[in-house]
Parts: structure tokens; C-alpha cells; sequence
């Protein structure tokens, strides 16, 4: 790709990645980013041929944050408990940074065919680790897996999205997510 095709695009995922965080995917459209990215609509649709390939773009940088998050609550000190809502605490941190993203990407858990699909895959990968982690230290219950915590924490993390609470107010509820899935 051309250095100028690589800053067209680079500068139309950052300004949908601003669009998307102030108003939500559902009421961003294709246009106003091409507009508010100073670009053509067939530019953006060279770019990114549908909404959705635009918003996987738009997060991609996230990929990293996740893991480097999960690495900090695998290795931080304290109980097993503490270092769990540490990174529960992060997960939902995540999933409502982009207004609409937390019910999105849980429902889209589990499908392949999602435009979503990476980003549930970096999820799932993330809480995996704290599994195994957690499970070699005997921490966890033996039925516990990552899709389950992804949809639990990401429940959370909708009702959080989708109502008038503070993210903080999530602390309680991750609370009772952290209690039910450690060993006795």
C-alpha cells in the first residue's frame, strides 16, 4: 500500500475509534467518518468495506491492551481473588470503553462468522490464561472456562454499557462473578 493510503487509512480507524467512543456503533455511520475524516466515501469503502470491518479496525489496538492487562492480574501480589477482579475489573473497563461494544461482542462469543470474531478470540485467549493460571494454583473450580467468564463479566459489562451506572458500580457484581467460580 502507498505511504499515503496507509495514513488515509490509519487516520480513518482513529477517527471512527473516536466516533464510535462518544456515540456508540448503532449511530455512527459510514459517511460521517468518511466526512469527519476529511476523506471520500469510496475511499473509506476502499478501506473498509462495511461498518463492521471499519469498528474491528477501529479497536484493533485494544489486542495488545487486553493481553498486557491480563499479564499485569496474572502477575500482580495478592489472593487469588484480588488479582481475578483485578482483571475482571479490566475486562469490563475494555468492553465499555465504545458505547455498544460490551453486548456486541458477548453476544457475538462463540460465532465465527461475527465481524467481531477476533476481538471475542482475544478475549477468550485472555481469560484463558487467568484459568490456567488460577487452576494450577488451585484457585478455581474445575468447571469453570473462559467462554463462561467472558459471558458472565461481559453481562456485566452490558447491563453496566446499557444503563445510567458508573462503570465503578460493576465492582459489586464482579464481586459475586469472583466468589462463584473460585474453589470453595
Amino acid at each position: 500500500m502507498r505511504a499515503d493510503a496507509v495514513r488515509n487509512r490509519e487516520r480513518i480507524a482513529d477517527i471512527a475509534r473516536q466516533l464510535f467512543r462518544e456515540k456508540g456503533y448503532d449511530a455512527v455511520s459510514m459517511d460521517e467518518v468518511a466526512k469527519s475524516a476529511g476523506v471520500g466515501v469510496g475511499t473509506l469503502y476502499r478501506h473498509f468495506p462495511t461498518k463492521e470491518a471499519l469498528y474491528d479496525a477501529a479497536i484493533q489496538a485494544w489486542v495488545e491492551t487486553v493481553n498486557a492487562a491480563a499479564d499485569k492480574a496474572l502477575a500482580g501480589e495478592g489472593s487469588p481473588r484480588e488479582r481475578l477482579l483485578t482483571w475482571f475489573e479490566a475486562y469490563v473497563e475494555f468492553l465499555t470503553r465504545h458505547k455498544g461494544a460490551a453486548w456486541r461482542i458477548t453476544s457475538a462469543l462463540g460465532d465465527e462468522g461475527s465481524p467481531f470474531a477476533a476481538k471475542c478470540r482475544t478475549y477468550l485467549s485472555a481469560n484463558q490464561r487467568i484459568i490456567d493460571t488460577l487452576a494450577a494454583e488451585g484457585a478455581l473450580r474445575a468447571d469453570v472456562d473462559a467462554m463462561q467468564l467472558c459471558r458472565l463479566v461481559g453481562g456485566v459489562a452490558a447491563v453496566v454499557d446499557n444503563s445510567e451506572l458508573e462503570p465503578a458500580a460493576a465492582s459489586s457484581m464482579l464481586a459475586v462473578v469472583a466468589d462463584g467460580v473460585l474453589a470453595g
